[in-house]
């Protein structure tokens, strides 16, 4: 054997048995926590209706809101799409939203504005997602609008995917919300071993 096909044997190798990280949103890396593939995003659990019962992957506003930290920790709270659903206003079911968490989506307004109306009508904290553009698997980086206006309730950012199969889901089954837990604490799990939403594909 002379050293040139040694070497393209060895290559291919090489190739075939290390796993490479291929994107932010790969998580199929056995033996590897969730912490080393996603830095400072933030995973909540939704635990009604049981045909979203996963494990969803949100990014928290850069410089905005309160943080997601061990001080904020919201247990068997609904998850209630806001009405009219870009609540860039008072929404019409803020009844429904008080001491729940926002589910708003995408246009219309500012990040910021809509986490400042959130709070406004008293929810624990807002996810925002974009279902317009629902085949994108991508996190969007939700930034200050400079206005100066505080707002203290923690902001992320929900992956269109996941945005619109909750939506759907809900209307579907005729639901006003979803049961959650936010956040949960993967630090040391695999990520092989996350129950993921299986329409992610990953």
């Amino acid at each position: 054997m002379n050293l040139e096909v040694f070497y393209q044997i060895a290559c291919l190798f090489v190739f075939v048995i290390v796993p490479s990280y291929t994107g932010p949103n790969n998580l199929h890396l056995d033996g590897v926590s969730t912490a080393e593939i996603i830095a400072g995003d933030v995973f909540f659990e939704i635990t009604d209706p049981v045909e979203l019962e996963y494990t969803y992957r949100v990014r928290p506003a850069k410089d905005f809101g309160a943080p997601f930290n061990e001080s904020f920790m919201v247990k068997n709270a609904a998850l209630v799409p806001v009405v009219p659903r870009y609540g860039c206003n008072e929404p019409e079911n803020y009844d429904e939203i008080e001491g729940n968490v926002a589910f708003v989506e995408r246009g219309e307004c500012s990040f910021k504005r809509k986490t400042m109306m959130a709070e406004r009508i008293g929810a624990r904290a807002i996810i925002i997602t974009d279902i317009s553009k629902a085949n994108e698997e991508y996190f969007i980086e939700m930034i200050d609008d400079d206005s100066e206006e505080e707002v203290n309730i923690p902001a992320a950012f929900l992956m269109g995917k996941n945005g619109l199969m909750i939506t759907k889901t809900l209307e579907r089954l005729k639901r006003k919300y979803a049961i959650i837990n936010i956040p949960v604490n993967l630090t040391f799990t695999p990520a092989h071993k996350m129950n993921q939403p299986p329409w992610l594909g990953w």
